[in-house]
């Protein structure tokens, strides 16, 4: 499952809401993600869609120490986003403001697999979720710098 174009990544519980769209001010944040989005040509950086986009944050977690590294920020279309963020879209399917079951069918799409495929990697991504969410994480954004 390591040649999958398109994973999921859950944040731990206990970084909710800590996230640059809510640490920077307004302004700040709509010049980044505008730079993010020409940066990608405007383009979902993982399935090469264009139309509305939405600028994702990539993170690396020291799960010995609890500490949150912002490594990037990439263009993601909603869908591909969606899927990153699995578990809110599941909380939004339940609410019919979105269909999972689309979703699902662009995972597999993009990765050409199955839905078994599908499955096993959610499955190990919400392990790894529920994990993480035992511990309060440290966020670290000086990569912010170089953006």
């Amino acid at each position: 499952m390591s040649d999958l174009k398109l994973t999921i990544e859950l944040v731990p519980s206990s970084s909710w809401n800590q996230n640059l769209r809510s640490l920077l001010k307004p302004q700040m944040w709509e010049r980044l993600r505008k730079e993010i989005y020409k940066k990608f040509n405007y383009k979902c950086a993982i399935c090469r869609s264009g139309g509305k986009l939405h600028a994702h944050e990539v993170w690396e977690y020291d799960d010995e120490n609890h500490i949150q590294k912002l490594v990037d920020i990439i263009a993601l279309c909603s869908k591909c986003h969606a899927v990153k963020h699995v578990g809110l879209a599941g909380i939004q399917a339940s609410e019919g403001k979105l269909n999972f079951e689309n979703l699902v069918k662009h995972f597999m799409k993009v990765n050409n697999c199955d839905r078994v495929t599908f499955e096993k990697h959610r499955d190990k991504a919400f392990n790894k979720f529920e994990e993480r969410s035992r511990y309060d994480w440290s966020l670290d954004i000086s990569s912010l710098k170089r953006f």
